[in-house]
């Protein structure tokens, strides 16, 4: 037998298969609608492990494992095919459907925005390229962001939540996991640093560096060649040019933006002193309201799953058979329950796409735990 002899055996094998497996989803199908006349609930535990167990015990030892992997993923495949035959709805499916229904067309060009920082922040940036007119109010921190919106001081806010060198701000996703919150628009904001200080500084002079630690850790590699410099944290990279603005020290500086540069009167000691040009900071849009504007293509959950082998890789799988890309999954762990976590995804999907709705009408089955945190478009 030659290459060729094994390929038409396996090919023969397929159609077989796919034949088969074409009648299983047709009978579960039919399943569905007794399970909906009945009122029974689609998932059936212990008929499920019932019935693994026993496929595993028909299969050799050797394959057992690619059995059980198989005929897991056939069940996802089942439930799903299942649940969109029955039309499942969810009581967040009908939130989401209420709130496409009742957001404006056209996202707002004025409102009342909070950011942490002060003028010339990063997030006054972003602010600025999300609203035309924006009405910002500046806090000291990301929780009194939230906390303006929770109370009503400003309908939105606008917030950092990763950067394409440094990584994610823990902070902002602790906060997004603890409050509800939704995200109603996001946007990329080119990062570039520079070493600015007092005119009639140089750099020979500088003793102390004044910078956010993002931006610290965005500049590693410029930071080390300044012998017996020392680099202190601070809240802001604007609050840190406005410090050193106001400061009557000539040997300390700030890596902030050329914003910050002219809007503090500061001189630009070196440009562009990031160690990548193509540095993104991610801004979301958070309001205390459910809002979903025309053209939301993207979508951001965090979920808690059962603590047991395979329970991400069939969410995951649940993903793939609906034709749903997942853009990033990250975890976190969760505040004030030990060794537990919990996966923050963002997905590409349109939210008017019927594999969209059917994905956050089956959540409650596949999550222990989930917090839908919106639907929105990303600025470029």
């Amino acid at each position: 037998m030659d290459r060729k002899d094994f390929r038409e055996k396996i090919d023969a094998i397929d159609d077989q298969l796919v034949k088969l497996f074409t009648e299983r989803m047709e009978i579960a199908g039919e399943l569905a609608g007794y399970k909906k006349e009945h009122s029974l609930p689609v998932l059936d535990v212990k008929r499920e492990r019932d019935k693994l167990k026993d496929v595993v015990d028909k299969t050799p030892e050797e394959l057992q494992e690619y059995t059980q992997l198989l005929y897991s993923l056939m069940f996802e495949l089942s439930r799903s095919h299942q649940n969109r035959v029955i039309g499942k709805g969810s009581d967040l499916t009908s939130k989401i459907s209420s709130a496409i229904e009742n957001t404006p067309k056209l996202f707002p060009e004025r409102a009342a925005v909070a950011c942490q920082g002060v003028e010339g922040a990063y997030s006054q940036i972003a602010c600025d390229k999300l609203f035309k007119y924006p009405n910002i109010m500046y806090f000291s921190s990301f929780e009194s962001v939230f906390t303006a919106i929770e109370k009503g001081f400003c309908k939105y806010g606008v917030v950092p939540l990763e950067n394409s060198t440094a990584g994610s701000v823990n902070s902002v996703y602790d906060l997004m996991m603890s409050r509800k919150f939704s995200i109603v628009r996001s946007i990329r904001v080119k990062v570039a640093h520079n070493l600015l200080a007092k005119p009639g500084t140089a750099i020979s002079d500088i003793k102390e560096i004044y910078s956010h630690q993002q931006a610290i850790s965005q500049c590693a590699a410029f930071l080390q060649t300044l012998k017996g410099v020392k680099i202190i944290p601070c809240e802001n990279t604007a609050v840190a040019a406005k410090m050193v603005s106001e400061s009557d020290r000539n040997d300390i500086a700030t890596l902030s933006s050329m914003e910050c540069c002219k809007l503090y009167g500061l001189s630009c000691l070196k440009e562009n002193v990031q160690d990548k040009d193509n540095n993104y900071t991610r801004f979301i849009c958070i309001s205390k309201d459910l809002e979903i504007y025309p053209g939301s293509d993207k979508t951001s959950l965090m979920v808690v799953l059962e603590n047991k082998r395979g329970s991400l890789y069939m969410l995951l799988s649940r993903l793939y058979a609906l034709g749903i890309n997942l853009n990033k999954l990250e975890s976190r762990p969760i505040p004030e329950r030990d060794f537990e976590v919990m996966f923050y995804f963002d997905l590409d999907t349109p939210v008017y796409s019927p594999q969209f709705l059917q994905l956050m009408s089956e959540l409650g089955d596949i999550c222990q735990e989930y917090n839908y945190l919106g639907s929105y478009r990303e600025v470029l």
